[in-house]
């Protein structure tokens, strides 16, 4: 699963409005009045503005605005130097943000950050590493980003990380498993990862994969109905969650197995449809789980516009602290310099406690389990357990 919101800066002015005036591939250029270009530190930032994970690249991008603002106390400077941030959309499609990456490297960008899409971060981080650039992934789930190269970094949770929560539901079921996911590099990472945790412990698990296109999930709804699994594993994002689990609801799936799936953006909540009590969620992030300054003050700041963090605003904010961390610690945006900066940092995050593994720049960090409840009539979150990070660690995937 992947996506979540963020905030503005003196150096960042609103990126909603300057993206809405260039095409989907445009770039756009945000720096602090009355600075040159030269003293800035020049980030870019690929990400979805638009495609099927828009709405996560909107909780991202607002993430990690507000990260680097809560990292620098409002100054959006580090050792005296503006961050001006270049945003480039990647439409959620892997040729686009390779595209853009491509151009940033070209322009002599040492630095960049996003995607949502695991597609996109996969062809991203080896240009960085052959680049010498730093490459702070940002929610993409896919296992295979971490230990891909030393210049590659993630501000999220990973697919491995998602299984093992998912495992502290599993005692009591069967040993009959399904994965039913989208075939992308999203939900090909969430069937190798539930067949590298889960069938290691002895379960069967085999995997119903929808092609990306698909509109009508009636046919792989059956095709779960009819498996008769224990526990279907259910890995899925983007704009057609609504309409997958309205076909697993009419197939009647619910009737016959458990479910467990990863809890989506609150947008979503509605859409789980009278099955929802009866979902074991593993949760990434949910506003209201951690407890600390951090996650505290984000919440304060969004509450000011009304809003709330969502699912993949911590990958965002998480972003924006490696970002002022690595430029702070370096002393530059020598890219070498950065990531040594950054192996084996221990910090606070919204999440709570999170370490870089230096072995592989995995994300050590907290999950949750997650229940939908009713009240005054919608559904909303109940936090039922923290799950602590040494207990969704994935394997060390050391550097290739």
């Amino acid at each position: 699963m992947q996506g979540f919101g963020w905030k503005r800066a003196l150096v960042l002015v609103a990126v909603a409005a300057t993206l809405g005036s260039v095409a989907a591939t445009a770039q756009a250029r945000v720096e602090a009045p009355g600075t040159s270009a030269a003293a800035a530190y020049k980030v870019g930032v690929i990400y979805s503005r638009t495609g099927a994970f828009a709405a996560y690249g909107a909780e991202y991008i607002e993430g990690l605005k507000l990260g680097i603002q809560y990292a620098t106390k409002g100054t959006n400077t580090v050792g005296g130097h503006p961050i001006a941030l270049t945003v480039q959309d990647d439409a959620t499609t892997p040729a686009t943000g390779v595209s853009a990456a491509k151009d940033l490297i070209g322009q002599g960008y040492k630095i960049l950050m996003g995607s949502e899409s695991s597609g996109v971060a996969l062809q991203i981080a080896p240009l960085a590493d052959q680049n010498h650039v730093l490459f702070i992934s940002g929610p993409a789930a896919n296992d295979g980003i971490t230990g891909l190269n030393r210049y590659t970094f993630r501000s999220g949770r990973q697919s491995y990380q998602d299984v093992l929560a998912a495992n502290s539901f599993l005692s009591g079921v069967g040993r009959k498993i399904v994965v039913f996911a989208q075939d992308i590099a999203f939900g090909q990472g969430n069937v190798a990862a539930v067949k590298a945790v889960l069938g290691g412990k002895g379960h069967t698990v085999t995997s119903i994969l929808v092609p990306a296109t698909a509109n009508d999930f009636t046919p792989f709804a059956q095709q779960a109905a009819q498996a008769k699994p224990d526990l279907l594993f259910v890995a899925w994002a983007g704009s057609t969650t609504g309409a997958m689990w309205q076909a697993l609801q009419q197939q009647g799936v619910f009737a016959s197995t458990t479910v467990t799936t990863g809890l989506a953006e609150r947008a979503t909540w509605q859409s789980y449809g009278p099955a929802s009590a009866s979902i074991k969620f593993l949760s990434h992030y949910v506003w209201d789980a951690p407890k600390n300054k951090v996650n505290d003050w984000l919440v304060a700041q969004m509450k000011k516009r009304s809003q709330l963090p969502d699912l993949f605003t911590p990958d965002g904010f998480n972003a924006g602290l490696m970002l002022v961390h690595a430029l702070d610690k370096a002393g530059s945006d020598d890219p070498d310099k950065m990531v040594s900066a950054l192996e084996g940092w221990k910090f606070a995050g919204p999440k709570g406690a999170n370490f870089i593994r230096p072995q592989d720049h995995a994300l050590l960090q907290p999950m949750f389990q997650v229940g939908l409840v009713q009240k005054n009539g919608k559904f909303t979150d109940k936090v039922l357990k923290i799950i602590s990070p040494g207990l969704v660690q994935p394997p060390v995937a050391p550097f290739k």
